[in-house]
Formats: structure tokens, sequence, C-alpha cells
């Protein structure tokens, strides 16, 4: 232990410096005019710390505590006190006035701010008042458990308390709480994107008094990280240290005592399991003990799929966010000196994200007003991304990433998102498409899903479903969509735009108005056609001038070339060369769009993705420049109108899906002659959604015989299908839903034995299902739910469906299968519960 004289001199020492220095502010602050702001400031500081001040003098006796802990503190106060006189003593029409003056301002902050750099205000304060104190309770612990001749000795509960100022975390923590509370399930998942507050919110719930009386001191708190060392971490909790061999002696070890302490004590357990990776996922089973009454909260940046009972921590409001930012910038009275609306839009820019708000804000603190204001009119310009204001914002939000190398699939899928305007939607298929053909192109699209719903469980994007009673057979994704955190998508468009702009894997182009980049304007003007110089000797070619030759255009070796236009471009489009790329997105508002003319020579491209974000339906010209491309699998085209197609067929040879979203579709597909052996060969799936001007389906599709997959929903109009649908025979998808004027499915799809899905849900018109729908064997789904007037019964030939495993449907239509349903082996009809949403209104 320490000398008792010499603490309680330390102790004395800082009682008496601190109310002297304390004491002569306050009397000189209302008085000495020029140094009011910087005396008022160190006065908030010292008000602060006095509730603090008495603890730690009394605790600093009763314990073994270093005497510079707080000498250090002491001397400050002191020098400060001295200053506090001098400043107070200053004649305003002395000589040297203006040099004094600068002097002693500038010595006030400092002194202020290293009182704030030592103390940290309320956080240093508060974890010594928590470690002296602990370390109290500890000795009479150790004391009372040696009495007891426990074999295992303590296991510590070390958490430090949060600062008391936290903003916009109160809701979560009585959210969190009440999660906490159900007793379904033993493990509490708290998840949500780097720098979110998750470790903050879970250290207030330790120190939540509510908390505190239901688990008493069995709350333990546990610092995984990305490799963790479980010997290591059972080490740390026990105070003396054990003997432990290995990981699995350690955990065997902790679950004796957490045994032993449920034995003895009647108050539950919880265990904090803080920051987990995915690396680390298998650590939280070694802490699950079939013990009574043991919680266990997880915090991690993934939202682990396996645990059910999960509490999503959301980014802060506009209104804790304008508090968080302006605190950490230290505005105490913005609207005096800046523009609130300025301020506004950099709050915005940082999306709720407290990591950001404080790095950003922070970067403000201390500045001279005219700075402050030369840098927040710069961030508060539109457009301007906080990636380009404080390159500490992007260091943080790129380590919570969480990506194993710079190689990851899923940080080039994450950086891929980029290529869709900012605050919209992207539908779930068209990332689909376009991954699973640059990216994988040896897989299918499931594993590509399977990598979506991990961007989605790490919170780097949001999949949102529409429908609920879609199974993992059915792997439907049509009317799914993707959204993003704004500071997401800068940063994703910031990591593609590292290298130079003919090295970038993809390239994101956003033109407004009608002004191209520089970069294309240059090189557009540099370019000069050599094509005729293929008629020329080769020796003559290779003495052409060396400056001639290198007027050759630039080449873009982007794999993904994304194109943003607004309302006001006018489809005069400069020359491009950027022969390597395999997925165009095309994204514009205006009512006439024109595809480019260096379209053609996009000679590998597999992917168009061509997206109105207008609010009518846009003409699409050029069209016919796709037939040059001879690696094209797949197009998607939204609000756009092709009314060209029937007049002039497009070979697309090696088109294998088509998508049509919201499109004109009625003149493309109306008395069109189409020789599909020619023109479709490959194609084997469409889906078209919404398209309302879509009455009939045209005779020709019934001719793409390598067809597996047709969707056809939400088209209102759609009232009759051929009798020549029955000769898509590898038809395996089938589907109708929405389609509310179809009143029947012609009898000729018998025929196809292929079928696996058939999906007629929400067709209001159907009267009655085909009487030979029996001869569907491979037939393993049928929807159906919300086919009103489909009230007869079923028809006989439906026992013969032995491979159906899955009937959805409404309450009424299903007891049209009680009667029959003991026929089939295994068959579930399931009634979704009534999803009642406003998605569609999206579309």
């Amino acid at each position: 232990m320490a000398d008792p004289v010499t603490g309680a001199l330390v102790g004395a020492a800082f009682g008496e410096g601190f109310a002297i220095l304390h004491g002569t502010v306050k009397h000189v602050v209302g008085k000495i005019i020029m140094f009011k702001s910087f005396l008022e400031r160190l006065e908030s500081t010292l008000d602060r710390i006095a509730p603090q001040a008495q603890k730690i003098k009394e605790l600093n006796l009763a314990l073994d505590r270093p005497e510079n802990e707080i000498k250090s503190l002491i001397e400050k106060m002191e020098m400060g006190n001295e200053l506090v006189l001098k400043c107070s003593k200053m004649k305003r029409w002395s000589l040297n006035y203006l040099v004094k003056a600068y002097s002693y301002s500038k010595q006030l902050k400092e002194l202020n701010d290293a009182i704030e750099k030592f103390c940290q205000v309320d956080l240093v304060l508060q974890i010594a008042r928590t470690g002296l104190e602990n370390s109290v309770k500890l000795d009479e612990i150790r004391e009372q458990m040696n009495n007891q001749n426990l074999r295992f000795g303590l296991l510590t509960p070390s958490v430090s308390r949060p600062r008391d100022d936290i903003v916009g975390l109160d809701l979560p923590l009585k959210e969190l709480k009440m999660e906490l509370k159900k007793k379904e399930e033993q493990v509490l998942l708290l998840t949500a994107l780097g720098g979110c507050g998750k470790t903050t919110l879970v250290k207030m719930l330790c120190w939540d008094d509510e908390i505190k009386g239901i688990y008493g001191d069995n709350i333990f708190f546990v610092n995984v990280s990305k490799h963790p060392n479980l010997k290591g971490i059972v080490e740390n909790l026990f105070s003396p240290a054990h003997d432990i061999q290995n990981d699995e002696d350690a955990i065997n070890q902790l679950e004796q005592y957490l045994n032993q302490i449920a034995s003895n004590d009647s108050k539950p357990i919880l265990m904090i399991l803080d920051d987990v990776w995915p690396e680390s996922e298998s650590t939280i089973d070694k802490f699950k003990f079939n013990i009574p009454n043991y919680k266990i909260v997880v915090t991690s940046r993934t939202a682990f799929p396996k645990f059910k009972s999960k509490y999503n921590l959301k980014p802060l409001d506009h209104e804790d966010a304008m508090s968080l930012f302006c605190s950490s910038a230290s505005f105490e009275d913005m609207s005096s000196y800046f523009s609130t609306e300025k301020i506004e839009k950099i709050v915005r820019g940082c999306g709720g994200l407290p990591i950001a708000l404080k790095v950003i804000g922070g970067s403000l603190c201390g500045w001279p007003v005219d700075v402050l204001e030369s840098k927040l009119m710069r961030w508060s310009d539109d457009g301007h991304s906080i990636f380009k204001s404080d390159k500490e914002v992007l260091a943080c939000l790129e380590k919570s990433l969480e990506f194993s190398d710079e190689k990851s699939i899923l940080k080039k899928y994450f950086m891929d998102l980029g290529s869709f305007p900012e605050d919209q939607r992207i539908p779930a298929t068209a990332l689909i498409d376009m991954w699973t053909e640059i990216h994988e192109p040896d897989q299918n699209d499931v594993h590509v899903t399977a990598d979506l719903h991990e961007l989605t469980a790490r919170n780097l994007a949001s999949l949102v479903k529409t429908r609920k009673d879609v199974s993992a057979v059915s792997n439907y994704y049509n009317e799914d969509f993707v959204t993003q955190h704004d500071v997401l998508r800068d940063l994703a468009i910031h990591l593609s735009s590292q290298e130079p702009i003919t090295e970038r894997e993809r390239l994101i182009v956003d033109i407004s108005g009608n002004n191209l980049p520089e970069w294309w304007t240059e090189q557009e003007q540099q370019h000069i056609n050599l094509n005729w110089l293929v008629h020329f000797p080769n020796w003559w070619r290779n003495n052409l001038p060396k400056w001639w030759m290198k007027q050759k255009q630039q080449r873009i070796n982007a794999r993904l070339l994304s194109i943003s236009t607004d309302e006001s471009f006018s489809s005069s489009w400069c020359n491009i060369h950027a022969p390597k790329a395999k997925a165009l997105v095309l994204n514009f508002q205006t009512r006439n769009y024109t595809l480019p003319e260096f379209l053609d020579k996009m000679v590998e491209l597999k992917v168009i993705i061509i997206t109105n974000y207008g609010f009518f339906p846009a003409e699409l010209s050029n069209f016919q420049l796709l037939e040059s491309l001879p690696n094209l699998k797949r197009i998607r085209l939204e609000k756009v109108s092709i009314p060209s197609l029937c007049n002039a067929p497009i070979p697309l040879r090696s088109v294998k899906k088509i998508s049509l979203f919201m499109c004109n579709i009625g003149q493309a597909f109306g008395n069109s002659t189409i020789q599909v052996s020619d023109s479709l060969p490959s194609l084997m799936e469409i889906n078209i959604d919404y398209c309302n001007d879509l009455v009939e389906l045209p005779t020709w599709l019934c001719e793409v015989l390598s067809l597996e997959k047709l969707s056809i929903t939400n088209c209102h109009k759609l009232s009759a299908l051929p009798e020549g649908i029955g000769n898509l025979v590898d038809l395996e998808v089938l589907r109708f839903r929405s389609c509310t004027e179809l009143s029947e499915l012609p009898e000729s799809i018998r025929s196809l034995h292929k079928l696996r899905i058939l999906d007629i849900s929400d067709c209001l018109s159907i009267i009655e299902l085909p009487k030979l729908i029996g001869e569907l064997h491979n037939l393993e789904e049928l929807h159906m739910k919300k086919c009103l007037k489909l009230r007869k019964q079923l028809p006989p030939s439906t026992v013969d469906l032995k491979q159906l495993k899955l009937v959805v449907c409404d309450e009424e239509r299903a007891k049209l299968w009680e009667p029959i349903k003991e026929s089939f082996s295994g068959l579930k009809v399931m009634v979704p519960q009534e999803d009642i949403n406003l998605h569609w209104l999206q579309k």
C-alpha cells in the first residue's frame, strides 16, 4: 500500500488546487471582457469536473495509486490559477497590450485543452472513479472468496463506464433491454455497420440501473475481435490468473465457474461478447452453456443468419446527428456564425453515421471563424463527397468493410453497387445478372444470390423482399430490390476511383447536362481513324512517325462501365473505346434516349442494363446496335418503349435472358414475324413485369423452344394465353402472378412435363385449373393465393401430381386441398400471413 501520509498530502493538494482555480475563474469570469469567451469555456470544463473531484480525492487516499497519476493535474491547475490572475490585472492601455492579449488568450485555450486532454472531461474521470471503486470492491470480494476456499478465484467484469454526453442511444437502449428480457433465445445479436455505436450501447447496457438490478454483479464483458484467443480471454476474466492449459481447458473452467455462480446466486448471468467478426463466429457457440437464466449479447458488424434474436442499430436521426456534429465541432452557438443550412447539408452527407459525424465535426474544432466558413462552404457544395473532405473518415469506414483481402469477391460486389444512381433502389435481378456474367461466369445465379445475402448480413446493403410466400426452391428475386446507405455508396465510388481512368476495373461516369468529363472529350479530340492503314504493307506502317501513332484513342480497360445522365442530356454522344467491358449500365431521365454508337465496338459485352428514372416511358433508339454484340447474354430494360422490334427483328443469337420492367412492349410484340430460330436461338428466360400494354402473348413466343423460365407478372391487361404455350417443353418455371384479367390457363400446359413451379397467385379472374393438370408430373410448387374466383373442386387429375411438395394459397383455397391432401406424400399447404406493405408504390 502507498504511504498514507503521502496519499493524504496528494489528496489534499488536489482538492486545494482545484478549489483555488475553480474559485478564481468564477470570481473573474464576468469582469474581464477581453478574455470572456476563453474563461467561460474554462469555467464550463471545471464545472463538469467538480462533481467528481472530491470522489477522486477520497478514493485516492483509500487505494494504492501512483502519486504521479494526479500530480500532473495539480501542477496544471496551479499554473492555470496564476495565468487567470495575470489576465485579471492586465491593463488595456499598456504598451504591449496586443502582444499580451494574444499570448494570454492562447495560454488560456492551451490550459483548457490540456485539462480536457488529461481528464477527457467526463470520460477519463468516470473511468478513474470506476477503476478505483472496483478496486475497493475487488479487494473485499477477494478476501471473501479466500475465506470460502474457492478453487477458481474471481471472475471479473471489466467494462468501462460510458460517457454521460452520448447522443441518440437512449431509445436503442430501451429497445435493446426489451429484446434482452425476452426468454425465447439465449443469444441476442446487436448488429450495425462499424462506427454506429454498438460497443457504446452495450456498455450503457452494462451500467444501466435496471439491468444491474436484474443481473447484479453477474455481468461480464469480453472483447472477442477478429482472431480471438480463448485461453487469453478467459485468463483475463479470472483474477488472480489461473493455470489454464489450452482453449478447451479455458472454456471448461469458465463453464464450471459460471455454474457455481448460478448455484450460489439467485440473479441471472449476462455475458457480453463484443466485436465478433465473421471469422470468429464459432467462438459464440463456445460461450453457450446449459445454465439457467444465462444470456449472451453479441455485437457484430455481421448479422449472422443463425441467430433469430437480432437488434439492428440504425444510424442517428437528423436531430441527433446535428447535436453530435455540433458537439464534436464545439459549435456552442452555431447560428451566431454559420448558416444552419450549410451545416445541415454536411450533416445529411454524413448519413447519420456517428463515426463520420465525429471525425468531420472534430476536424472543425478550434479553427478561426473565417477558416470554418470556408470549410463549411466547400463541404456543403452539392455533390461533394465527405471522403474528399477528410481522409480519416474513409480510413475508418474502410476498416468497417471487413473484407478478407483486396481481391475479395464481396468487395467487388460492394464497389459495383456504386454503378446505380443515388437514392434509387437497385433491382436485385439486375445485380444478379451483372455479377453472374462478369464475376462468376462459371457459376449460376444461386451462388450470386448467396453473396447478395452476405452483403446484407454485413450491413453493407439492404435486400428488401416484397414477398414472404416464396420458397427457397423458387429462388425468385424479380420483385425484390437492394438499397444502400448514401455514405456507403460514396465509399464504393471512392474505392472504385483510385486507379487512373484507363486502368479502373469499373468506370462510373455521371454526366450533368451535356458536360462530358474532361478526360472523355480530350481523348475524343485526339482520336484519328487509322483503320485504313491495314491496306498498306507492314514495313510502311512500321515507319510511320511515333507522334502519329500516339494519336490513337486511349483505351478504357474497365470490365464494368456505368453512365448516368440527367433530364437535360441531349443524347449527343462522343466516342469511347472500351473493348473489355463485360457489363454496361445506362441510367437516364429523358423522354427520348439514343443508345451510344460506341456500343457496337464493345464486343465482349455480356450484360446491358438500361434504366429510365424519368416519370414517363422513354422512346429507345439505336436498339439495332445490340445485334453487333456477339457475346451479349442478358438484357434488362426498364421504363422504355421499343416500337421498332417487330418491324426490324434484331438477331440476338447469344442472349439467354431478357427482362422488361414497366416497358411499353405492345407494339414490339404485337404482330411481329420474328424467326425465332434465327433471332433468339439461345433464349432461356423471359421476365415481363408491370408492362400494362401487354394484352396477349405473341404467338412467336411459343416458338422459343429453348425457354426454361417464363415470368409475366403484374400485367393487368393480359387476358389470354396462346394454346401454343404447350410447345415450350423445356419450361421449368411459369409465372402469371397478378395478371388480374387472365381468365384461364390453356389445356396445352399439360405438355410441360419439366415444369417445376407454377405461380398464378392474385390472378383474380381464373375460375378453374386445367382438367389435365395432373400430367405435370414434375411439378413441385403451386402458388395460387388470392385466386378469388377459383372456388370449384380441384380437377380429379390433381392427385397425380406426385412430386408436389408445396402449395401456397389463402385460407379459402386451402379448403379445396383438404379432401385430397392425404393422397400426397409430404405435401405442405401453406397459408402465409397477409403481408401489407407499400413497397409496390415505388414501382
